[in-house]
């Protein structure tokens, strides 16, 4: 059931006043998480906002949707969720006596060049979202809170499952999402963001620079403002959900390994240690940059096909990819997000 703006008062109560008392002091750990949480349900809103009113009908059967219709429709309804995520954690903030932070401004040119590259970054968005709140969830000391944190979280990660889907890729690949860091999540969404200070310094982006797919055996090549010297005693870490620790690699012998798949995380680390999969543990002392985000999509989605009939759909490399053309049936790399195209979901005989 959709709820109308004008139930949204009632349906945001148990956030707003009776989970959260009205106009309480917080800890400052909890505020910066809220704030930081506002910031990125206004990204995801505004993005989804911007699609909404650039592509047509037309867009979505040309990107190989057998109804524009579903993806629409889909595509609405999650935004409709993020802009209610936002109400509710300003409701939250001014209930603790501060001021929601409204002045940021979000660029979404680059990547809403078609379709496909749209929904491939709305995967990215909403696995980031995902990763946010749990990363940051031990930084959130008031227990109301942390519930209504806990709803919102469910929500973005059934957004996720639609969006996997919708790439023809497994809807569910994993057991387990990877938790990130509010440092780590802006080294991935920072660059959508300028006008605001969120109180966190990013880490530096990182970007895989391979012009072919992406997949098991593959050797990565990797580009950041923070490598411009020697490598010497550099490794990547690669971690996907539920590993206890990252897979820790030389950077000049970073081959993709077999047995990981979904998303994948991907830092550069001044030292072969390394890094812990849970956010409480992790040392960042060591982190040179990212991480990017990458999708391992190994395994193809029957139900996805029924969605979309082209047998490739991820996006062709256009302006926004830093793939060339020659590389139009391998991976596409948009703000440090690698695709993976998934396989055809085809029946032998």
């Amino acid at each position: 059931m959709r709820f109308s703006k004008s139930f949204l008062p009632i349906a945001l109560a148990p956030l707003a006043v009776s989970a959260v008392p009205l106009r309480r002091g917080t800890d400052n750990s909890t505020l910066l998480v809220l704030q930081f949480a506002n910031v990125l349900e206004q990204l995801e809103t505004n993005f989804y906002q911007q699609a909404i009113q650039k592509f047509q009908p037309s867009d979505y059967t040309n990107a190989g949707f057998s109804s524009s219709q579903v993806a629409i429709e889909e595509i609405t309804v999650i935004q409709s969720d993020e802009s209610t995520h936002v109400t509710a954690i300003q409701e939250i903030i001014t209930s603790f006596a501060a001021t929601p932070l409204t002045t940021c401004q979000f660029d979404f040119s680059s990547v809403l060049g078609d379709v496909s590259t749209m929904l491939s970054v709305a995967r990215l968005v909403e696995n980031v979202g995902v990763g946010a709140y749990l990363g940051a969830a031990h930084l959130i000391e008031d227990p109301r809170v942390l519930t209504a944190a806990a709803s919102i979280v469910t929500i973005e990660a059934r957004h996720q499952t639609v969006l996997n889907l919708f790439a023809s890729a497994a809807p569910i690949p994993q057991a387990f999402d990877i938790p990130l860091l509010p440092q780590e999540v802006l080294a991935i969404a920072g660059s959508f963001i300028s006008g605001c200070d969120l109180g966190v310094k990013a880490n530096p982006s990182l970007s895989v620079t391979n012009t072919g797919a992406i997949a098991v055996g593959t050797s990565l090549q990797f580009s950041s403002p923070a490598i411009n010297g020697s490598t010497s005693g550099f490794h990547c870490q690669m971690l996907a959900g539920g590993l206890p620790f990252s897979i820790s690699l030389p950077i000049d012998q970073c081959v993709v390994p077999s047995g990981i798949v979904g998303v994948v995380a991907i830092w550069i680390t001044s030292d072969d240690q390394p890094l812990n999969g849970g956010a409480v543990d992790r040392n960042s002392n060591a982190i040179v940059a990212g991480p990017l985000l990458t999708f391992l999509d190994v395994q193809a989605s029957a139900m996805g096909s029924l969605v979309r009939t082209s047998s490739n759909s991820l996006p062709p490399p256009s302006t926004t990819s830093t793939v060339p053309p020659s590389a139009a049936s391998g991976a596409v790399i948009v703000n440090g997000i690698s695709m993976v195209p998934a396989p055809s979901a085809t029946s032998s005989a």
